[in-house]
């Protein structure tokens, strides 16, 4: 018969961690030139099981990753790959054009390409001077 250590302080997380049904995709947001380009980590998500918005300069990506196997709960030995529904929001650094996006889904890493809104450029004013005498 084999003992595993007793450690208090794992137990609490892991107490913790069977409460999260949910999981929470790891995201990176990077700039490109003239375009915020966010990468999200969705292995084993089916591309058609994600949705994409942006409403006012904020990316939200929602989705669902389907249960693959039918092993009951009780014959694991560890379980760490959630499945269910994931829901993620992030304020994006600039304000995009979010008309001109573009997604594309390979390998479990979602890719968005957001085009920078365009910042108008500074313009002169010339002053008008009127000469009294």
């Amino acid at each position: 018969m084999s003992l595993i250590p007793w450690s208090p302080f794992l137990d609490t997380f892991e107490s913790l961690e069977k409460g999260w049904q949910n999981f929470i995709p790891a995201m990176d947001v990077y700039e490109e030139k003239d375009n915020v380009v966010v990468e999200a980590t969705l292995a084993g998500i089916k591309p058609e099981d994600v949705d994409i918005k942006v409403h006012d300069d904020v990316l939200t990506i929602e989705g669902q990753r389907q249960t693959s196997s039918e092993i009951d709960e009780k014959n694991y030995y560890r379980k760490e790959v959630r499945s269910g529904s994931f829901h993620r929001s992030i304020v994006l650094p600039t304000s995009v054009q979010a008309d001109k996006a573009q997604a594309e889904f390979e390998n479990g890493l979602l890719k968005i390409v957001l085009p920078k809104e365009e910042k108008e450029q500074a313009r002169s004013i010339k002053i008008n001077v009127n000469n009294k005498k």
